[in-house]
């Protein structure tokens, strides 16, 4: 069971890491607004569902806190999967709804390394902006022959 209890949260926290770093602290807010895709929405619902609704401001878990500070931080992630793991353990009706949400996932987007989950960017006109760059780099059209 436990072992179960693990993959379920380690299926889950992909998305509740998605819906942070879209949402950020309005993550756990009562009102639903438009999601930027149905991966980010699904992991809202998934993080309502584990650490319940809040109205926005209202203070969040530290596990989710943590995430909203730092969404790529490897270690608040491991807090927030630990802390996805105690609610299951808690709560045998919280594994049985999140693989109901689970079920609901497209079968054809993945989150994680090499996923093609986009969050915090922007797009306008022809372009789009995928985080930053610094430094010395240098864009331009190869040479021709």
């Amino acid at each position: 069971m436990t072992g179960d209890i693990a993959q379920v949260a380690g299926d889950a926290v992909p998305f509740v890491t998605a819906a942070v770093g879209a949402y950020g602290l309005a993550v756990l807010a009562r009102t639903q607004e438009e999601a930027a895709n149905a991966t980010v929405e699904l992991g809202r619902r998934m993080a309502q569902r584990i650490f319940g609704p809040r109205a926005e401001g209202e203070e969040l878990p530290e596990a989710v806190a943590d995430m909203v500070a730092d969404p790529d931080d490897p270690d608040a992630e491991a807090v927030l999967r630990r802390a996805v793991r105690k609610a299951l353990l808690a709560d045998g009706t919280l594994v049985a709804d999140l693989r109901a949400l689970l079920a609901q996932a497209p079968a054809d987007v993945r989150i994680g390394d090499g996923s093609q989950a986009v969050v915090g960017s922007v797009i306008g006109g022809d372009s789009i902006q995928i985080g930053s760059v610094g430094r010395d780099v240098r864009l331009g059209l190869a040479a021709r022959d």
